[in-house]
């Protein structure tokens, strides 16, 4: 009885997952999509308290209670600019949760298992712990990359592939050995020492990828942590577990995809961990002259436009000025100035990071298009508004083939009559990568804090 109650239950969940999936891919829904997911959860914790018939329920509520709290105290304090962060550290709890699990699992008593059953579900176990220590310690490098704690450049060591297939193959052989001994001390054993390699290979795979394409990087994290997950279900026999696992092992790996298309990467590349820039251009090869102006002449040049594009990158983010931004586009739609905004898939550190940086500023949807939608307009825009982006922007992706960057697709501002790039300094990017957009004839720099400046430039356009 309770077993059909949980599986009905089970089935809800799984549905209001999918939803949740469906409701995220737009910004006008992805709140809905969130409240879809919370209920799916519930839903299925419930149901399997109720399946358990209150086994543990203290010790569960107890944790319950105190993850909630953590939760709530995480979402007031982390700023949206902390978010790719947050999401890397979450990702590695994950994965540690598969080892904690696997781990538990093997040491628990197996005597219903027997011949090709006990093969199954060892092979479960240590699958879920190899998938699951790769992603809580390329997770915490993630993390640190973020954060800044460690430098953003690829850790290139000579023969690295051949150092990752040499790791993979002796997992293997000791997988096969921890399938061919009885449980005990020389089972523990091997598998101890594969969560030692396993924990070295996922930090070397993080470390050999460079700062730049550290957005790609979360969203496979995010694919290993559900596959992760899929195989503990296979572990538990908890058939919710294992379509959780699926669904967002599945849809990290095809965002990872979509964003590799995107940067031009191969996906592949991805997964072992060989790309990033290992160094940038120097600016003593960069022809032309860095040309600055002012908040006055740059409110001069907005107010004469008819077509204006502004494109948003982390800067912006940091510096929280998207409420600003928001203001300053409504002013200039006042004056009959048609703004729009070009996103980038990778602005920012985490994907549709800047769109909801602007959804929250209240930018009406429908102006903020994607790069592949908007790319073609900006030789009949009159001013390009680049805040806070570098990377994104560089016209060496596409001109210099020797660029750590090149073949990466980005948003061709330089087309536009006038370009305006408001930045701190002329400090390279997250890449490591001089800018030559910055030397090209038809750029202004309007040096400054990006808070400030645009602040600077609202109470000029309203003057």
């Amino acid at each position: 009885m309770l077993n059909g109650i949980g599986n009905i239950a089970y089935l809800g969940a799984s549905t209001l997952f999918i939803l949740s999936l469906r409701g995220l891919s737009h910004p006008t829904s992805a709140r809905r999509g969130n409240l879809y997911g919370a209920a799916g959860m519930l839903i299925a914790v419930v149901a399997t308290l109720i399946i358990a018939q209150g086994a543990g329920i203290e010790v569960v509520l107890a944790a319950a209670v105190i993850g909630a709290a953590v939760g709530a105290l995480l979402a007031r304090r982390v700023e949206m600019t902390q978010m790719p962060q947050l999401v890397a550290i979450l990702h590695s709890f994950v994965g540690l949760a598969a080892v904690l699990i696997g781990f538990t699992n093997y040491l628990m008593p197996a005597g219903e298992f027997g011949g090709a059953e006990r093969v199954i579900h060892l092979s479960e176990i240590y699958l879920g712990v190899f998938i699951g220590t790769i992603t809580f310690t390329g997770s915490i490098v993630a993390f640190l990359k973020l954060q800044g704690t460690i430098s953003g450049k690829p850790l290139v060591i000579p023969g690295r592939h051949l150092l990752n297939l040499l790791v993979l193959v002796l997992c293997v052989a000791i997988g096969y050995r921890f399938l061919s001994v009885p449980s005990g001390a020389e089972g523990i054993g091997a598998l101890l020492v594969m969560i030692v390699l396993a924990a070295a290979l996922g930090v070397h795979l993080v470390m050999a990828i460079g700062g730049a394409d550290m957005p790609v990087v979360v969203s496979m994290l995010n694919s290993y942590s559900g596959w992760a997950a899929a195989a503990t279900g296979f572990m538990l026999s908890n058939d919710l577990l294992i379509t959780t696992g699926a669904l967002v092992g599945s849809s990290g790996a095809i965002l990872s995809y979509i964003m590799c298309r995107a940067m031009n990467r191969s996906f592949i590349s991805v997964i072992l961990g060989g790309f990033g820039a290992a160094s940038g251009t120097s600016s003593a090869d960069i022809a032309g002259e860095v040309v600055a102006t002012s908040v006055d002449e740059v409110s001069a040049i907005l107010r004469d436009a008819s077509e204006v594009i502004i494109v948003p990158g982390y800067g912006m983010a940091v510096a929280q000025a998207q409420t600003t931004i928001s203001e300053i586009t409504r002013k200039l739609d006042s004056l009959g100035v048609r703004v729009r905004f070009g996103i980038h898939p990778v602005a920012g550190r985490l994907p549709g990071h800047m769109n909801v940086l602007l959804a929250e500023a209240k930018v009406p949807y429908d102006i903020v298009l994607e790069m592949d939608e908007i790319n073609e307009d900006f030789t009949n825009t009159d001013v390009v508004l680049v805040i806070g982006a570098n990377d994104i922007v560089n016209p060496g992706a596409l001109e210099d083939p020797g660029s750590p960057i090149a073949g990466m697709p980005v948003l061709e501002v330089w087309k536009a009559r006038t370009v305006v790039v408001s930045k701190r300094s002329m400090a390279t990017g997250y890449a490591g990568v001089d800018n030559p957009l910055f030397y090209k004839d038809n750029t202004r720099m309007l040096f400054g804090d990006a808070k400030g400046s645009v602040d600077a430039l609202l109470r000029q356009l309203d003057a």
